[in-house]
């Protein structure tokens, strides 16, 4: 019967010797066999006993109901020595008062976009206690993946505004999280790497820093500008179009114009009859939106090309007609893809993204939502880590 308890419990190396229930908890009481141990100091073996000791020990909850071993606890004394030792047994680490599997389903709670002091809650102990067990976890990059993706977010740890996520988009993981986003330290941490040749592709948005960190850390590696980042440019310039031509409008046509700006973002093959009529009346009341639709629209065309050799004289030829359009709100948009004409070939030929990384970060923002905000920046990585570990 003993045995058959001690297997419902999952611990098959003890003797259950009483079973105590009320409407809240179990205390179960239990103790090891008796036998041979050998000694610290002398390595000699003996099963003399020296006294007991009873502990109180949470384990997981069952049916319902948290769980309480009540562990009569044998010290042992060497006769050669005269050295006291405890017994050595598998479920309760040295200085606990939490099973091993009860602190290992505290560590794997911290994967849930949960706060410390609703896990802490949950298991039973203080918030303090399940921060600790939290700390134990190492993470780190041993090697750096063939596609390496780079990014910021906004994370308000350790007195730095923005931290920094590299992702391996191709394995779907996250490699590591930096402390900021320093060009110098970000230089000093891939130089740390023996095998930085692996990365054939890098891929970044269009922050000029990131760029020059690839350039020096991976100078065979292949820079992909992240087409979610260069198309924003362009929308950009048309949206400071269509704001710019809203304002000299009627209050009739500005409401007009306002309200129907999703028509401008809205695929040509995708717009019914009746949307394309409130395009058309648009683009004929603005001539200077309809031009900017129509680069808008051209530059679409041009990243969705099958490879970079058909593409590189059209994009060249696209941004002299953006020039010639007279469009000032394009001004910062060419002078961007011409910063990274390159790495906008690069990426019509190699279709990796930073989709994943931007759905690490909103991961990120939610994890910090529910924990109110992570001051401490090595907790936070481990956070962040464990989670998409």
């Amino acid at each position: 019967m003993d045995n058959n308890i001690s297997k419902v419990l999952g611990l098959e190396d003890v003797i259950v010797k009483n079973v105590e229930e009320n409407n809240d908890y179990l205390i179960i009481d239990i103790e090891l066999p008796r036998k041979l141990h050998c000694c610290p100091c002398c390595h000699n073996k003996t099963d003399r006993i020296h006294d007991y000791r009873f502990q109180m020990v949470k384990d997981l909850p069952a049916f319902g109901k948290q769980v309480f071993l009540r562990l009569r606890k044998r010290r042992y004394v060497c006769p050669d020595c005269g050295k006291r030792f405890d017994e050595i047994n598998t479920f309760l680490p040295k200085y606990y008062h939490l099973t091993r599997r009860k602190i290992a389903c505290i560590i794997d709670e911290f994967r849930k976009l949960k706060s410390a002091s609703m896990i802490a809650k949950e298991n039973d102990v203080s918030t303090t206690t399940a921060l600790r067990y939290l700390d134990v976890l190492s993470y780190g990059a041993l090697k750096l993946p063939q596609v390496l993706s780079i990014d910021e977010f906004k994370g308000n740890a350790d007195g730095e505004k923005y931290q920094t996520i590299l992702t391996d988009p191709q394995h779907k993981k996250t490699i590591d999280v930096l402390p900021n986003r320093f060009e110098k330290d970000l230089v000093h941490y891939f130089m740390g790497f023996k095998n930085r040749e692996n990365v054939k592709v890098f891929i970044t948005d269009m922050n000029p820093h990131f760029k020059r960190v690839a350039e020096h850390c991976f100078p065979n590696a292949v820079i992909v500008a992240d087409r979610f980042h260069v198309v924003r440019q362009v929308v950009w310039a048309m949206e400071n179009v269509r704001k710019a031509e809203q304002k000299r409008l009627s209050a009739h046509f500005r409401r007009y114009f306002k309200r129907s700006k999703s028509l401008l973002n809205k695929p040509m093959n995708k717009l019914n009859n009746e949307e394309k009529e409130k395009l058309a009346l648009m683009l004929s009341i603005s001539p200077k939106l309809a031009t900017a639709y129509r680069l808008k629209n051209e530059f679409l065309n041009i990243i969705h090309m099958k490879s970079s050799d058909k593409a590189r004289p059209t994009l060249s030829k696209w941004m002299l007609d953006a020039e010639n359009s007279a469009l000032h709100e394009f001004d910062s948009c060419i002078t961007a893809y011409r910063n990274w004409y390159n790495e906008i070939l690069n990426a019509i030929d190699y279709k990796w993204n930073n989709g994943f990384t931007e759905g690490c970060n909103n991961k990120t923002k939610v994890l910090k939502r529910v924990c109110f905000g992570i001051r401490n920046f090595n907790r936070f990585r481990n956070r962040i880590l464990h989670c998409s570990a």
